[in-house]
């Protein structure tokens, strides 16, 4: 049994949001307003309790499934219907990811109808709490989507009541708008939606901070955030998971402690966290990458340390996420640690990744056999861009290592063929 701390439900979660909210300025911090927007409304109304918090985290992750730039920028039109954008439903998309945590399947159905095709729905939803709270959702995201950002709020709310009240009855629940009325009339609502600092701050704020994960809960919610990370291209739809299972087999056959093993299948699940902040465009681009299109790939590894640091209690897994793009000579980045820097944990990651990477198809190639992968490897130790000892520990038990990897592809392979047939059936 590992020994790793427990870490708040609700800080994960936000700092999920963070990273989905990361892709593109004009997203910046939307589901984490939204979030608190939504939580303020629904204590209006008398919510508490469990049925709040999951509220709050429908509210942080509500646009999961929006898996491109241009569909987080379509969300932000205050008259967006997801259901005329027949390319993508990205209500149902998040619906798919969430419902696969088990302690998220309240969170799963409010974020399916946060998007109501009309407000026929508005008036009886009040019997039925999925679609009510899901409302809830609804007017909170078209709320701050109303927000013109960088202009003082203050000034903008008369007409932000104004729009929302002309749509009583017609794209909202008359009892929500009536609460949202209530809050409108306090300055301090206003201003503390544009002052929510970066970072997780709702555990301490909504007093949910108490709400822990277990050891197998952590890995089954760390698991889902590598679905949707992985989810948005058919050409990672395996990647993390496959990280996961690398690197937790090169750690057992390197004699790591349980615990360590546990860490190092967290840290393959959360490696690419930052990649949220890499347009799928990019991901998915067939050729060449520019100058510019490479630099934002750079980034990513920054962002999943700069996200995953907020957490004392994953300070190993942090670490070990965040420095598998780090090189034994110093050349690589984001941080061009020096051989003595890279902790024994990150240089498994670092190997994990590549060799996962390498395998895989990709837009402009074709994955490699395990013959040429162990050249590429080899080749990569030999310039010091990796462990040695963990290539050669690679190399020596590599049909071990693939059989793992494999097994774990291709149930997540069919995971990802399973989400894709449930959005094209809609």
């Amino acid at each position: 049994m590992t020994h790793i701390k427990t870490v708040s439900t609700l800080d994960l979660v936000e700092c999920l949001s963070i990273a989905m909210d990361l892709v593109n300025p004009a997203v910046s911090n939307h589901q984490r307003r939204v979030g608190y927007i939504a939580y303020q409304l629904a204590r209006e109304i008398g919510i508490n309790g469990d049925e709040l918090c999951d509220i709050l985290i429908a509210g942080l992750l509500h646009d999961c499934g929006a898996l491109s730039m241009r569909k987080r920028e379509l969300t932000l039109a205050f008259d967006y219907d997801d259901a005329r954008d027949s390319s993508f439903n990205h209500a149902e998309a998040g619906y798919q990811l969430l419902k696969k945590f088990r302690p998220f399947s309240r969170v799963a159905r409010y974020v399916r109808h946060h998007h109501p095709f009309s407000g026929r729905e508005t008036e009886t939803a009040v019997f039925h709490h999925d679609i009510f709270n899901s409302h809830i959702i609804h007017l909170a995201d078209r709320v701050d989507a109303l927000i013109i950002k960088g202009e003082n709020v203050l000034l903008q709310t008369q007409e932000i009541v104004s729009k929302i009240t002309s749509k009583k009855a017609v794209l909202f629940a008359p009892s929500l708008v009536e609460a949202f009325a209530g809050l409108a009339a306090k300055e301090s609502f206003w201003l503390d939606i544009e002052n929510l600092n970066t970072g997780a701050i709702f555990s301490c704020s909504t007093g949910f901070g108490s709400l822990k994960l277990d050891a197998d809960n952590m890995l089954n919610m760390v698991a889902l955030f590598g679905h949707i990370i992985d989810f948005r291209s058919r050409f990672t739809a395996t990647h993390s998971c496959g990280v996961a299972a690398c690197a937790e087999s090169l750690g057992r056959l390197a004699d790591f402690s349980e615990n360590d093993c546990f860490s190092l299948k967290m840290a393959g699940h959360l490696h690419d966290l930052g990649k949220l902040v890499v347009p799928k465009e990019i991901l998915e681009k067939p050729g060449r990458l520019t100058e510019d299109e490479y630099a934002i790939i750079r980034t990513h590894s920054y962002y999943t340390y700069k996200i995953l640091k907020k957490f004392r209690d994953l300070d190993t897994v942090s670490q070990w996420a965040a420095y598998h793009h780090e090189r034994l000579d110093g050349k690589g980045y984001p941080f061009h640690l020096g051989e003595d820097e890279i902790p024994m944990g990150a240089r498994v990651m670092g190997v994990a990744d590549v060799f996962t990477a390498i395998t895989e198809d990709r837009p402009y190639r074709l994955g490699m056999d395990t013959k040429e992968s162990v050249k590429v490897l080899t080749k990569m130790a030999r310039n010091k861009a990796l462990d040695a000892d963990i290539v050669d520990l690679l190399t020596k038990n590599i049909d071990e290592v693939v059989q793992t990897l494999k097994a774990t592809q291709e149930k997540a392979l069919l995971e990802y063929q399973e989400f894709e047939a449930s959005l094209s059936s809609q």
